[in-house]
Parts: C-alpha cells; sequence; structure tokens
C-alpha cells in the first residue's frame, strides 16, 4: 500500500439491514426496506433483509474479524427503527443498548467507530405520513440523532447524518427500484431538500451532545459527456447537477444550482440554506465509478440518457472501473469548491464479484483505487481516510444476496463467514504500515 500521511484512516463499512437481520427483535419497528422486500417482485428472487448476515446476535464474531484484519475504524449505520420504532417518541432501551454493546466492543478492541445515522431503512411508519416527502421526517430525523447521540456520544468521536441522499431520492423517489418504491420522476425533488434539511438539524443536535466531527455522506460520480456535440455537453452538465451539485452545493456554499432551486419553490424555507449549510468537519464521499451521459431522444421523461462506458472491466454488477475517476472526482472537488471543501473521507469504494474468495479482481480494485486516492493526496486534496465496502457480502438492496461486496464470504444458509483473498491481502498491507 502506499505510504498515506500519519492518521489517515483505514476501516470497513457496513449498514443495518444489509447486515443485522433480527428484524423483530429487541423492540425493533418496521422500516420501508422491509415493507418493500416482501412485496412481490420488488426484490431478486424475493430475497429480504430478515437475517441477512444475523449481524445483530454475530456483531462479536465480526469485530474479531474487524480485529484481525487490522483496521482503524468501523463504519456502520444505526437502525432509525430499532432507536423509534415509529420514527418519534421515546427511544427504545434494547435497540440502543445493541449499540451501546457494539461501540464498546469496537473500542475495546482499539477500533474507532463511525455510525451513520440513516442507510436508507427509514421507519414505515414515516413513510406512511410522507416521508422524506414530507418536511416532518427532517424534524423527526433531527430527534432521533439526538436520542442516538445521548447515549452513545462520550465514546463516538465521529459521525455521518446521511448516506447517499442522491440514491435514496433516485432509486426510492423517482424511479422506485428501491423503498420505498415511488416514482415520481423529477417530483421527487422535494426529497433531497428534506433529507438535507434533515442532515443541517441533525448536525446541530450532535452538536448540542458535544460531537466532535460531523460530516455527510454523498455519493458523487465524475460525469462524462458522451461526445463535444452541445447536447452531449448541455445533458452531462444537467445530471452532474442532479447528481452531485443538488448535494455538494448547498451544505459547502449554501445554495442550490440555479434551474434546480426553481424546483424546490414549494419546500424551500427562509432560513432552510442556512440549516443545511451548518459547518462540516469533514465530507464523505462514495465512490464506484464515472458516469456517461448524453443528451435523451424526443420525448424522453429525463433530459440526460445514461451510455455505457466502453473499453474497462467491469465489476459482476456491471460497473465500469476506472480508479483515474476517483483521482478526478477527488481533484474536481477541491477546483469547484476551494476553500469551502473540508477535509474527505472516502466512505465506501469497492465491488462486488462472482469469484468466491479467490478474489484477485477485488486485490487489484482496491490496490488501484487507494493508489488513485494517494495521487489525489500528492495533488493537495486533503483525504483523511478510506474505507473499503463491505466487511461482509450482504444484502445487496434490489439485488437480494446476488451480489457479494464483502472482503469475507458469508455463507447465508449457515452464516459461515471465510475471509477471502482481499481480506488476507489487505491484513498483510495494514499489517505493513510503517
Amino acid at each position: 500500500m502506499p505510504e498515506f500521511p500519519a492518521g489517515f484512516v483505514v476501516g470497513v463499512s457496513t449498514a443495518a439491514y444489509q447486515i443485522e437481520g433480527a428484524v423483530d427483535a429487541g423492540g425493533r419497528g418496521a422500516s420501508i426496506w422491509d415493507t418493500f422486500s416482501h412485496t412481490p417482485g420488488r426484490t431478486r428472487d424475493g430475497d429480504t433483509g430478515d437475517v441477512a448476515c444475523d449481524h445483530y446476535h454475530r456483531w462479536a464474531e465480526d469485530l474479531a474479524l474487524m480485529a484481525e484484519l487490522g483496521v482503524d475504524a468501523y463504519r456502520f449505520s444505526v437502525a432509525w427503527p430499532r432507536i423509534q420504532p415509529d420514527g418519534t417518541g421515546k427511544p427504545n432501551p434494547d435497540g440502543l443498548a445493541f449499540y451501546d454493546r457494539l461501540v464498546d466492543g469496537l473500542l475495546a478492541r482499539g477500533i474507532a467507530p463511525v455510525p451513520t445515522l440513516f442507510h436508507w431503512d427509514l421507519p414505515q411508519a414515516l413513510e406512511d405520513r410522507g416521508g422524506w416527502l414530507a418536511r416532518e421526517t427532517a424534524e423527526r430525523f433531527a430527534e432521533y440523532a439526538g436520542h442516538v447521540a445521548a447515549r452513545l456520544g462520550d465514546r463516538v468521536r465521529r459521525w455521518i447524518t446521511l448516506n447517499e441522499p442522491v440514491v435514496h431520492m433516485a432509486q426510492g423517489y423517482a424511479w422506485g427500484t428501491h423503498a420505498p418504491g415511488r416514482q415520481l420522476l423529477l417530483d421527487a425533488l422535494p426529497v433531497a431538500h428534506h433529507q438535507l434539511l434533515g442532515h443541517g438539524l441533525a448536525v446541530r443536535a450532535l452538536r448540542e451532545h458535544g460531537a466532535a466531527e460531523v460530516m455527510i455522506t454523498n455519493n458523487c460520480t465524475p460525469v462524462l459527456p458522451a461526445s463535444d456535440d452541445e447536447a452531449d455537453q448541455a445533458a452531462a452538465a444537467v445530471y452532474d447537477a442532479f447528481h452531485n451539485r443538488l448535494f455538494n452545493d448547498p451544505v459547502l456554499l449554501g445554495t442550490y444550482p440555479d434551474f434546480l432551486s426553481a424546483g424546490l419553490g414549494d419546500v424551500l424555507r427562509d432560513g432552510d440554506l442556512q440549516v443545511i449549510s451548518t459547518p462540516l468537519d469533514a465530507l464523505g464521499i462514495n465512490y464506484y465509478n464515472p458516469t456517461k451521459v448524453g443528451a435523451p431522444p424526443a420525448g424522453a421523461d429525463l433530459p440526460f440518457e445514461m451510455r455505457t462506458i466502453e473499453g474497462v472491466p467491469t465489476t459482476a454488477f456491471g460497473w465500469p472501473v476506472v480508479p483515474d475517476g476517483l483521482h478526478d472526482l477527488l481533484t474536481g472537488l477541491r477546483e469547484t469548491y476551494g476553500g469551502a471543501l473540508p477535509p474527505i473521507y472516502i466512505t465506501e469504494n469497492g465491488c462486488s464479484t462472482a469469484d468466491g474468495t479467490a478474489d484477485q479482481f477485488r486485490v487489484d480494485y482496491l490496490d488501484s483505487h487507494l493508489r488513485a486516492v494517494h495521487r489525489a493526496i500528492g495533488g493537495g486534496v486533503d483525504v483523511r481516510g478510506y474505507f473499503v465496502w463491505s466487511l461482509l457480502d450482504n444484502f445487496e438492496w434490489a439485488e437480494g444476496y446476488s451480489q457479494r461486496f464483502g472482503l469475507v464470504r458469508v455463507d447465508f444458509e449457515s452464516q459461515q463467514r471465510t475471509p477471502k483473498n482481499s481480506y488476507h491481502w489487505l491484513r498483510a498491507q495494514l499489517a505493513s504500515r510503517a
């Protein structure tokens, strides 16, 4: 592994609904993903997260795997329905106790806990009242954040509010391929604003409980125009605004891209952008691949069209593997936001492979992307850490158990964990650090 600056954090990431299982244990309420995955035709093979990796019961075994791996930090998510089964009211003691045990177990093993407060598992009761289309959800999110911080804040230094609000908006509310399965297309824009408002309110709630470092995690992608044609260039600019700037500009600059702010007129209130742009200590970036965009055909519902990036390897998911895209993304963020850009953590990066435990493809993927981060740091970008997605094979949302992203293979019937070659490779890299 390249020699990173002193203090550079290397960790692994997971998400609650993807690994915890135990959906009826400890007073947990229903989430939108429970509802969605139990609706016929919504997930591949009808898979659900009812059991997943059974991490709720096997957390100590999984922490032992992390300790053996030698990571500095573990990014996990807190399941909102475990803390507030209906999204409101007093916190559930059993839910808080689970994350208490998890945090204490991490610290006992010398691993820093990095909780994410929302990784798409909204309590179903809040969705029934409008979900992220409703301003109330932002207010409830801040209350929930306060409950979690009150319990864990004495031991947790670094917090993440939201995970990939663009993906939750697009796939959950615009296209309907994720929970809650709404198909609103451009009418999903209020979801972006209410998630960001919830983020800003949560930042303030976390700070009230002494949080030392708070960030949001945005999924970002370099946008490549399909050609030099003016229409393709314009379509790429529009997509960049939707995918990247819609979620970075308000947080870092306190503004929305001009042409998108018009679509938020009914939900944007005085003072909202000041809340959303409450200063951050860091910015989390999830990177998987660049996106190639061209002009749409006449009569299309959206003002852009995705195109295939050719001539590069692809993951088992079919995503193009372009390590240079991560370097370009990081340097592009610095150029776009300048002094407004806080330090960056790569909070997710990884790939799905179909080659079992002999996953040389993943080894090469991680190696090349770590080197891309190192080049960006050498070019002056302040990157403080890198988290691999993911520790474990898990429930991959609408794709069920068909995609395997883990450093550790999980047999979902026996729950046996088997470290893959990529796990052993990363362990050797971490052990060799000066």
